[in-house]
């Protein structure tokens, strides 16, 4: 735990994290959404500082590594045209599609472009007005309000040369779908405190009742995390079931209205495909009737396209919280940042870009386990 010793507040998480062993009693499972959250975890040992029957199982909260295969082989498709400028946030551009990546199709000659928001590809759009321009909108509801915004200005300013190919996805569908497989065993959840900004947590109360789980909204730090995992705790040794808000600091029960109305006016909720995870129903954004002319799948003839996810990557085992990172068999050797497998593996938030940059050498020696098989989510 190296980098807990760095850590400003590295006495007070050992506090917390005495105060969570004298709070535990019996073995829990608690299952943190965030991709950002899971990076802390594994960077600072905050699993390592937890009594031994507290298990943290990483979710499928890392947007970039739930986005399908087939989406990103639509992205490759339309990337490589002449008449198009591709644009994309950069953990996109490395995340393997059935043949290559972004970044190779950039290499060859395709003009592939990172950008930092949205916006930045509707300037592209009207400085230049003889190209194609198209944004890869991926993302949770922490970043839809930022496409949406870009979607809003292109058809204000009536640019007939600028789309997106959108695959933003929805957190509590997705937690409802792990809860209902047969074989669940998350006994509750960290909640990504960046999407409860935007959403408040106010669609997360019934989904706490009806699987009785509770479900603590928490931040980044390993102090939050620390007192997000002490305050699940609290709740399951007491039989309780509720939301609770540890991230008070950024987050409001009905978080951020003028964001969330934006996200309605461009978009509606739809079927979306998760990688690893299969369709969730209801689990998606897509563009309403009257933003349709700036849906890159319709524009460029690219849907309905269905690509079979590689049999060696287990990452959807990882996503679903069944197996660690560690415990695929090509982990740190078949897949790895040079040569991933899999999106987790590559993404700034992925689980297995975790274990690989924080872990790798602890784990080097440990014979993996045979992986659970998969559920149907």
């Amino acid at each position: 735990m190296k980098f807990l010793d760095e850590y400003r507040d590295a006495a007070l998480a050992r506090r917390l994290a005495g105060e969570i062993h004298r709070a535990t009693t019996r073995p829990w499972t608690l299952m943190e959404i965030c991709g950002g959250q899971t990076h802390a975890i594994v960077k600072f040992g905050i699993d390592e500082l937890l009594p031994e029957h507290i298990t943290l199982v990483h979710g499928p909260g890392c947007p970039v590594c739930v986005t399908p295969v087939e989406i990103i082989d639509q992205a490759l498709d339309i990337a490589a045209r002449r008449d198009v400028i591709f644009t994309s946030f950069g953990d996109m551009l490395r995340v393997p599609g059935n043949r290559t990546d972004l970044l190779s199709v950039k290499s060859g000659g395709g003009d592939v472009r990172m950008v930092y928001s949205p916006l930045d590809a509707v300037k592209l759009a009207e400085q230049n007005p003889r190209k194609e321009v198209v944004f890869f909108g991926v993302g949770f509801e922490t970043t839809a309000p930022a496409t949406a915004l870009a979607v809003h200005q292109a058809a204000q300013k009536g640019l007939k040369n600028f789309s997106m190919l959108i695959s933003h996805v929805l957190v509590p569908p997705a937690m409802e779908a792990l809860l209902s497989s047969s074989d669940c065993r998350i006994q509750g959840f960290l909640a990504a405190g960046h999407v409860c900004t935007v959403m408040g947590y106010e669609e997360y109360l019934p989904i706490a009742q009806k699987y009785r789980v509770p479900i603590v909204v928490t931040g980044f730090e390993p102090l939050d995390l620390l007192q997000g995992v002490l305050m699940a705790v609290r709740q399951l040794e007491s039989g309780r079931a509720e939301v609770e808000n540890q991230y008070r600091r950024s987050v409001r029960r009905s978080g951020n209205r003028p964001a969330q109305e934006l996200i309605r006016k461009v978009f509606r909720v739809v079927p979306r495909q998760w990688r690893g995870l299969g369709e969730i129903p209801q689990s998606g954004l897509g563009l309403n009737e009257n933003y349709l002319a700036f849906d890159a799948e319709r524009k460029f003839g690219v849907a309905g396209h269905r690509v079979a996810e590689s049999a060696e990557c287990r990452s959807g085992l990882v996503l679903q919280g069944r197996i660690k990172p560690h415990e695929c068999p090509s982990f740190g050797t078949g897949c790895a940042p040079e040569h991933p497998l899999g999106a987790p593996m590559v993404s700034s938030e992925g689980a297995c870009a975790a274990y690989y940059r924080y872990r790798r050498q602890s784990l080097r020696h440990r014979e993996p386990p045979s992986p659970q098989p998969a559920a149907s989510v």
